[in-house]
């Protein structure tokens, strides 16, 4: 849940600066692209913090050294998050944190239905954790599309 409200929030803040005159954030697209770096690194801080044995116990039992895979989604995560500060980088970038949202999605569902926890409180149920998924890839989308058609700043 955490990491939706510091998309909404963020986002949110950022528009109504821009509404208020900050140049820089008078596109709705650069107010996105900055609030989803913002999510994306605190996913990220995750990756290396007390709650990495719980991200590594969301790696379905199928996939192959967890420990490995949670510090690459987290590379990924920062990384992505860099670039989409980068309006030229921004839709490549975007279109590539797209993927790694639906490549992670199994971790969660694994996570819902083998009903494991983080930070001491059960995850998301699948359902909502679906619809807060479908929101973060409408909004990269949204930030690939929208960088392309050059709706930024530059």
């Amino acid at each position: 849940m955490a990491p939706l409200l510091v998309l909404s929030i963020s986002f949110v803040l950022l528009f109504v600066l821009g509404r208020l005159g900050v140049k820089h954030l008078a596109s709705w697209v650069t107010c996105l692209r900055y609030a989803l770096a913002a999510m994306f690194l605190l996913t990220a801080s995750a990756h290396w913090g007390s709650r990495r044995p719980e991200l590594v116990a969301m790696v379905p039992p199928a996939l192959p050294s967890p420990e490995l895979l949670v510090t690459a989604t987290g590379v990924l995560e920062v990384a992505g998050a860099a670039a989409l500060l980068v309006p030229r980088l921004a839709p490549w970038a975007a279109m590539g944190l797209t993927l790694l949202l639906l490549a992670m999605f199994p971790a969660n569902v694994h996570a819902a239905r083998a009903g494991l926890t983080i930070g001491g409180s059960p995850v998301t149920p699948l359902v909502p954790r679906t619809l807060m998924q479908i929101g973060f890839i409408a909004a990269t989308v949204a930030v690939a599309i929208g960088a392309r058609r050059g709706n930024r700043n530059p």
